[in-house]
């Protein structure tokens, strides 16, 4: 498919679901690598729709496998249980639209550090799709032009953000476009600490090494003594 072929409403209605989808994002021009979230190009009925199609292509991959899905009782199921894992939780942030978040004018002028976190993040490497696992901390150094928003909202956004096949550095730098483009902060900090098991369970198999990365915005950015409070602060919360 190309994204110079015009297809009929019936001639796209008689593709399978995921070549829909692609059809109307090539359309778009719209980019759709592995850590991008393409809800608005899914219609009603066609997660579903694409689901099952992720099953019958699982279950293709298992026969390759040369597992037995028929007599082995503990397989049989595993084609619907990987579909339903991928599509509607582990990579939900690529199929499912932002979360709502409630969103206050900083009446009071709050202007002091607030720092939100560890916040456990479950994602996975778009290498091999093995799982990361880890902590977040978001350090906030608010405006009287910011928008405030509440506690559980950091972790539903940072968890929708991660929610999908991705490299870690590229995970901490969209959630902090996310959350510059919701709060404006004059200051943003976020930092994510994780395990790779992809290196853990494969390669060199190496059970003790983690990643660390930050994201230093604003305020945290330029003033290396505010910065400095927040990774001490940081510190002390990771025990």
């Amino acid at each position: 498919m190309t994204s110079t072929l015009i297809l009929s409403p019936e001639e796209l209605a008689a593709l399978p679901a995921s070549d829909r989808i692609r059809y109307r994002l090539v359309k778009a021009g719209k980019r759709h690598h592995a850590n991008d979230n393409i809800a608005e190009f899914i219609e009603a009925g066609e997660l579903d729709q694409l689901q099952a199609e992720v099953q019958a292509r699982m279950h293709e991959v298992l026969q390759s496998l040369v597992i037995d899905t028929v007599s082995d009782h503990n397989t049989q199921e595993t084609a619907k249980r990987v579909a339903k894992m991928f599509v509607k939780e582990v990579f939900a942030g690529r199929y499912a639209p932002p979360p709502p978040v409630t969103e206050f004018p900083n009446a009071e002028r709050l202007n002091e550090l607030m720092i939100v976190g560890p916040i456990t993040v479950r994602s996975a490497c778009s290498h091999h799709l093995c799982p990361i696992i880890g902590k977040v901390w978001i350090g906030l150094l608010p405006s009287e032009h910011s928008n405030l928003i509440g506690l559980s909202k950091y972790v539903r956004l940072t968890e929708w953000i991660m929610s999908r096949p991705q490299i870690q550095e590229e995970a901490v730098v969209m959630l902090a476009n996310e959350l510059q483009d919701r709060v404006k902060p004059d200051g943003l900090a976020i930092v994510m600490d994780a395990d790779h098991f992809c290196m853990h369970w494969r390669g060199v198999k190496d059970m003790d090494s983690t990643m660390t990365n930050s994201v230093m915005r604003g305020s945290f950015l330029k003033d290396a003594t505010l910065r400095a409070e927040f990774l001490a602060l940081m510190k002390n919360k990771k025990g």
